[in-house]
């Protein structure tokens, strides 16, 4: 009895003092919450009344938004009215334009890719091509990002004023509808295995992949290679029902966690699979991202796949779009999703930053066990079962490929040599060369890590100890890593190079043109294929 009123008095006050705590600290945000945005609101106000020019609130207003989620990760972002067309139309994989890549510069527009049948590609318009003018309107004068000024509805025309190799030209472009296939190719690999590239999780992603499965397993297909290399993700949805293909019905694939009770969820595969018994091959780089990773994941941790390729990007976050006032959005960050084994292949730690405010990525795992007892790590992307060399990426290609040296090498390639056939096509030694005077006539600098820290040894110097002779020895170092530079453009020839035919192809041969030519000279593509015809390896692997 005394027993029961001693837990009576104690239970109580600890439990009133948990609804005190829980209470306090809701009042507590809340309240901190309603402080901000006055002084927020009574800033903004003042600031637009008294600052000595005139201001523009809506651009103002935009910079605060944007420096305010930049501290938070890179894909919780402020959408605008425009910023929501286009997320509903790459999610939909439709939409009215010119039917090209374009990448954005202050003074001009430059084609990256044009699609094969589309306006930009019956205008004229080619890879390289720097747009300078659209209409009467010099890129150069306008203020917002131009390529806005390309867009328009089905059968309208736009004038355009482009330089290719120095030489001014014109076209004409009229608009059309545009649809963005997420599986644009899929082929036979010799007699008896599939081949489909899936680059996007839009609207289309599932049914597209479901009929290119169906369709090659009717043209003999016993074995499937399902590429998911540079494919940034897209539909957490459709991630799922790609998984279901392969496999059976009530399977969990992901588990969603965050602060917030309603966006804790499983999800399970819920439709019939296509065959659960086809023995696969998925494909990933370091550019497979979100939804790819949760196709390869699960595919890895329910031991239903060989995965083969790069450390994938490590993207273990989900977001939704949340609805603000007058047609904006907030795409949010909600939680970390989780394979069947229970990793969160998450790599970089966005609530933790270096000195130079860059988020930290992961160096350390955690083992789990797949189905079957694989081991396999968290917290760095998916770890392919089979690493194939020339898939990996490294700083000096990555390099290459970010300051466009690759691209603008490509340009020049396609204006001085002609091929007439992807058979015939060969990237030889000697382009391999050129390739490298081009680089050194290129204003293409590329700082290693340890560079960086040489420079800054040189320029936080200690007098003391810091005499002319060191300092000598610190810029001898420095002109040997320089020199090196060349070298490791050798060492990495092979994946340099593979970069460059890629780029190189598609300028002639267009993107299907480029997944042809891979069937035949692709290493993970032949790697796979040799794998699929080696059954006891194949199931070794797996078991």
């Amino acid at each position: 009895m005394m027993t029961n009123i001693l837990k009576k008095k104690v239970l109580i006050p600890v439990f009133a003092v948990a609804i005190l705590v829980t209470g306090s600290s809701f009042k507590s945000d809340f309240f901190e919450i309603a402080k901000q945005i006055e002084i927020f609101t009574t800033l903004f106000k003042e600031l637009n009344m008294n600052y000595v020019d005139e201001t523009n609130p809506a651009e103002l207003m935009d910079t605060a938004i944007k420096n305010m989620l930049d501290d938070l990760d890179p894909y919780t972002k402020f959408l605008n009215e425009q910023d929501v067309e286009a997320y509903k139309i790459n999610n939909a994989g439709e939409y009215s334009g010119i039917g090209s890549t374009v990448r954005s510069y202050k003074d001009k527009l430059v084609i990256i890719e044009p699609y094969k049948n589309y306006p930009a590609d019956k205008a004229g318009l080619k890879a390289g091509d720097e747009i300078i003018k659209i209409g009467d309107i010099n890129v150069s004068d306008f203020d917002d990002n131009a390529s806005e000024l390309l867009k328009g509805a089905n059968n309208t025309a736009v004038q355009v004023t482009y330089k290719r190799q120095g030489e001014l030209k014109k076209t004409t472009i009229t608009r059309a509808g545009v649809e963005v296939d997420a599986v644009p190719f899929y082929h036979m690999v010799g007699d008896n295995t599939g081949y489909i590239v899936l680059a996007k999780f839009n609207a289309k992603a599932s049914s597209q992949t479901k009929a290119a499965l169906i369709d090659l397993k009717g043209k003999g297909a016993k074995k499937v290679i399902l590429d998911l290399r540079g494919n940034p993700g897209g539909l957490l949805s459709e991630a799922i029902n790609v998984t279901n293909l392969f496999v059976e019905k009530g399977e969990l694939i992901v588990t969603t966690k965050s602060k917030v009770k309603k966006f804790n969820r499983e999800y399970k595969t819920k439709n019939k699979a296509i065959d659960t018994e086809i023995p696969l091959v998925v494909l990933v780089n370091g550019s497979s991202a979100s939804a790819s990773e949760i196709v390869s994941g699960s595919l890895q941790d329910l031991d239903r796949a060989v995965v083969m390729g790069a450390r994938s990007f490590g993207k273990g976050l989900v977001q939704r779009p949340l609805r603000l006032t007058y047609g904006t959005q907030l795409k949010v960050t909600i939680s970390r999703y989780f394979t069947p084994s229970g990793r969160c292949i998450q790599s970089l730690d966005y609530w933790n930053r270096d000195e130079d405010n860059k988020a930290v990525r992961n160096t350390t795992f955690n083992e789990f066990k797949t189905k079957n007892g694989r081991k396999v790590q968290d917290g760095g992307g998916v770890l392919p079962d089979i690493e194939v060399e020339a898939v990996k990426a490294n700083p000096l290609t990555t390099a290459l490929m970010n300051n466009n040296v690759i691209f603008d090498f490509a340009t020049n390639y396609y204006y001085n040599n002609s091929v007439e056939s992807i058979d015939e096509f060969k990237f030889s030694d000697t382009d391999f060369q050129n390739f490298k005077t081009f680089v050194s006539k290129s204003d293409f600098s590329f700082e290693t890590k340890t560079e960086k820290v040489l420079k800054e040894a040189m320029t936080n110097r200690e007098e003391v100890i810091f005499n002319d002779a060191i300092e000598n020895d610190f810029k001898t170092l420095l002109l040997d890593i320089d020199k090196s530079k060349t070298v490791a453009m050798e060492t990495h020839q092979k994946e340099i190079q593979s970069k460059l035919e890629d780029e190189i192809v598609k300028r002639y041969f267009y993107r299907e043109g480029l997944f042809e030519y891979y069937l035949q000279n692709d290493d993970a593509i032949l790697a796979a294929t040799e794998l699929l015809g080696n059954k006891p390896k194949y199931d070794e692997i797996l078991k």
